[in-house]
Parts: C-alpha cells; structure tokens; sequence
C-alpha cells in the first residue's frame, strides 16, 4: 500500500483519494468546490463567475498581484492531456492576438499569454482520470509573484474526481458551499431587482442614426483568454 499524502507539504495536486487527511479537516484551509477543493489565500476574497442559466462556471481566488482559477477536467486513463491541450491553447491564444510562449515550469510546460496591460499564465498538472488547470491573470508588473503564488496555490490543491462517467475533456462540476451559494443567490435577486427598477432610456442617450460598437480591446481579450478552460471540451479547432 502506497504511503497517503497529507496537505501542507505542497506535493500536490492531489487526489482526494491518496490524502491521509479527512476532508472536514481541510475545511478552516480550503473552500470545498465539489471538484476541487481550493487553497484559500490570506488577504485574498472569492468571487463566482455564473453561466446564464445561473450555474456556477468558475471560482476565482482575487489577490493584491491578480486572480487565481482553479478547473478540474475529465481526462483518460493514459494521461497525456495538459501536453494535447498546450499545443491547441497556445494556437488559439495567439489566433486572438495575445503574444504567447511555453515556458518550463514546476509541472513541466505553462502557456504564457501576454495583453496590453496583463498577462494569463494557464499551468495544468495531469492527475489520475483527471487534468486540472490554473489560471493566473493580473497586470505585467506582477507576473512572476503572481506565478508563484499560483504554483503554490496549485500544490495544495485537491482534486474530487469521484466514479461517475465524464468524457474526457469535460470540465468537472463545480458545486459551490452552501454559505457562497446563498450569498451569490442573494447578490443575483438583488442585481435583477435593480436591473427591473432601471428605466429604459438606453436609445434617448444617443444620437439619432449612431450606432453603438463594442471596442474589442485588451478586456475582451483577457476574458478570452480567462475562459478558454471552457473550450478545452470541444478539442481543437
């Protein structure tokens, strides 16, 4: 029998299923997400991101130098997927203009994509049955604290991969605690609530025949490239 791991040594990812440790004991140290139970940092807050048919799409970790995302993936038996997947962002992160690298790093390969005024680092370790992949962002000057705070960050990760059936590539389910899960449904009610209040005086605030254009500048980008975990389902294009 192999010797079980125990959190707090950053050996990981782990899997839930060769931790010595119990789970409720990880809870003072760990946001439990049902896929993965994240880290908390100090001096960090958490912020969801929800789909719109309001389900949770992902959890940051918000920190003075950037954010920190955490997805767990179905992945085969054989392992191998973070090698597939690098090759295909790094082609897909340059085809939206961003200025992007593969760097060595603790893991082995990390796609560094560099915007105006930011830079995303995607690092994903290969697990059994499982792949899970960080995401870090925040500005250029901030970049290497950032990338090892979110290298420690995924050492201490956990990785609930559980028995039922996922194509691989799929994203794992998130399931948010409940104490987050009532204050995200709080903050919703109250968002729709002034969203109805508002009056509709969007078309009286421009000028006849003008049309309004979405700039595509280096926030569409970013949110490009913050989300591109959701596209690793489809393959490569």
């Amino acid at each position: 029998m192999s010797e079980k791991n125990r959190v707090g040594e950053a050996g990981g990812p782990y899997d839930i299923d060769d931790l010595a440790d119990a789970v409720g004991d990880l809870a003072n140290s760990h946001l439990d997400l049902g896929s993965v139970l994240m880290p908390v940092v100090e001096g960090g807050q958490v912020t969801v991101e929800m789909s719109a048919d309001h389900q949770p799409e992902a959890v940051y970790l918000v920190t003075p130098v950037g954010r920190i995302g955490i997805h767990a993936f179905a992945a085969p038996r054989s392992g191998g997927l973070w090698r597939e997947v690098v090759r295909e962002l790094a082609e897909s992160l340059r085809a939206d203009g961003a200025t992007t690298s593969i760097v060595d790093g603790h893991w082995g390969r990390e796609v560094v994509a560099e915007v105006p005024g930011g830079q995303h680092r995607f690092i994903g370790v290969d697990g059994p049955r499982w792949m899970v992949r960080c995401v870090a962002s925040g500005p250029d000057q901030a970049g290497e604290q950032l990338a090892q705070l979110a290298r420690a960050v995924l050492a201490e990760t956990v990785v609930r991969r559980g028995d039922q059936p996922f194509p691989p590539r799929e994203v794992l389910p998130i399931v948010l605690p409940p104490v987050l899960a009532e204050q995200v449904a709080a903050a919703q009610q109250q968002q729709e609530e002034q969203t109805a209040a508002e009056p509709l005086v969007t078309a009286d605030r421009r000028a006849p025949g003008r049309r309004r254009h979405r700039r595509r500048g280096s926030s569409g980008r970013r949110r490009r490239a913050e989300r591109e975990c959701h596209r690793l389902q489809r393959g490569a294009r």
